[in-house]
């Protein structure tokens, strides 16, 4: 498993713009193979928080070049982000707990 860890800080006049690009690259990231989840949070300071998970380096570094999201990944840096920051790590043990059904 292979965890991204997308911190950021959208500038305000391009939320918008950013929402229609985030939407798209969710889309991608989900048909793309070795795909795990994704889930996003906001913070009441604004920062926002992606988690992003695939089976293994090869199936996240296939995402990471991917041509859409090279191009996103550019417009983040040049439009979108006042500031962000990533993160790209292995999980050393993982617990989970099912809850009842």
């Amino acid at each position: 498993m292979i965890v991204t860890i997308f911190r950021n800080r959208v500038r305000p006049e391009a939320m918008q713009a950013n929402l229609v690009w985030a939407k798209r690259m969710s889309d991608l990231a989900e048909s793309m193979p070795g795909y795990v989840s994704r889930k996003t949070f906001t913070a009441e300071d604004g920062e926002r928080l992606t988690l992003v998970m695939f089976e293994n380096e090869e199936a996240q570094r296939a995402w990471r070049m991917h041509p859409e999201h090279v191009e996103a990944q550019k417009k983040g840096r040049s439009e979108f982000y006042s500031e962000y920051s990533l993160l790209v790590c292995e999980p050393v043990r993982q617990t989970s707990f099912p809850g009842k059904k």
